[in-house]
């Protein structure tokens, strides 16, 4: 086992639920030895998979999947219920990034607080600083206080300090989520440099085209389970078709046996950007004469912000194009994914996917404004 990083076997984690709370300290005094009801939450029944040296290992699954628990059982945070987790090198994990920040204390001496609780040395981190500063691009903030930074500014120091640990094996939960779109660039920079080094890495991410980007293999959790193994294009497609299917209120099929009919193809791609507007253009294929319709969806970091379908009174059969005009002053600087779905107008049977290549990027930034949707200054004082 020369080549392996990790292994799980039969891993199960459950969480018990007391029914019953004590709001008063009468109450803990009455309900002393009185038995309450507890509700058992299994989070992970029976995961296995094996992690090799120098693969950059993706796990993907919705939210409540239980992704964040089983990094936690690898990082050693949790004690697993059952089941055996094997670690062969030393492990950093990034999933709380800014765990042990003081907001009383200024960004400078965090960046040192932080950089001992990563096991590094003061003289260490004095000649680290200005590139941790530098890379997190806070040179004119590192002598306030923590608590006058926004979250955003939070998590870019935090995860300048993090890139810094060397350890055989990095584990990174959601960290794609930080900063502005130059911001996020330096991380996918970063993350090309772990993967020409080979570094072993477990990466968990919402952004399908992170994961295609990067990701030699990948698992699908789903409920707890796992239900796909493979590459990453095929557990990214997975993804794409629950997100789609949820996004335009159709009935899901389990993702691990969904074959979508060769009798329909669907493609996208990106015209006419500019810093107002840009059109997708859908190009369908279909040997069915029944009527179809598509669903597109606005994607950041792999969760959908805006759907849309065709509406009833047009009519798609057959082979076409059609397109669609998005207004780009509706979104804050960052990056976007646009996905498509074509489906059946009598069962909104999904019958085919559009690739995952309609990417776009909206430059700039703004301290002022969160989020990928750009909420208009209507802010009133008294």
């Amino acid at each position: 086992m020369s080549d392996i990083a990790v292994v799980v076997k039969n891993l199960h984690k459950e969480f018990v639920l007391p029914q019953h709370k004590n709001t008063s300290l009468k109450q803990v005094f009455v309900n002393l030895g009185r038995h309450h009801p507890k509700v058992q939450q299994k989070v992970l029944d029976g995961i296995d998979f094996e992690v090799h040296k120098g693969d950059f290992f993706g796990i993907v699954g919705r939210n409540g999947s239980g992704k964040s628990t089983l990094l936690k059982i690898l990082a050693g945070v949790y004690a697993p219920t059952d089941g055996v987790v094997e670690t062969y090198g030393a492990l950093t994990p990034f999933i709380e990034l800014g765990v042990g920040f003081n907001p009383e204390l200024s960004g400078r001496d965090n960046v040192f607080l932080n950089g001992a609780l990563l096991g590094f040395s003061r003289k260490e981190m004095q000649a680290m600083y200005d590139e941790i500063v530098s890379f997190a691009e806070l040179e004119e903030f590192m002598d306030k206080k923590l608590k006058n930074y926004s979250s955003g500014m939070q998590v870019r120091l935090a995860f300048s300090i993090a890139v810094k640990a060397k350890n055989e094996i990095l584990i990174f939960d959601e960290v794609l989520a930080v900063g502005d779109a130059a911001f996020q660039q330096k991380c996918f920079d970063y993350f090309e440099k772990l993967k020409g080094e080979k570094q072993t890495v477990i990466f968990v991410s919402h952004d399908m085209s992170a994961v295609r980007r990067f990701c030699n293999h990948a698992i699908y959790l789903k409920e707890g389970k796992i239900i796909g193994k493979g590459s990453p294009d095929e557990i990214a497609d997975i993804y794409t078709v629950e997100n789609i299917q949820d996004s335009t209120n159709t009935t899901p099929e389990s993702p691990s046996d969904k074959k979508l009919p060769a009798t329909h193809e669907l493609d996208a791609k990106i015209k006419n950007q500019d810093n107002k507007s840009l059109t997708v253009e859908f190009v369908y294929k279909s040997n069915d004469s029944r009527d179809m319709y598509i669903g597109l969806s606005v994607q950041r970091l792999g969760s959908s912000i805006a759907e849309i379908i065709t509406p009833e009174g047009i009519v798609l059969r057959g082979n076409g194009t059609i397109s669609y005009d998005l207004d780009l002053g509706l979104l804050n600087p960052g990056s976007y994914q646009i996905g498509g779905g074509l489906f059946l107008r009598a069962n909104r049977e999904l019958v085919a996917i559009s690739p995952a290549n309609c990417n776009f990027v909206i430059k700039g930034s703004d301290a002022t404004k969160g989020g990928p949707l750009k909420l208009e200054h209507k802010w009133k004082t008294d």
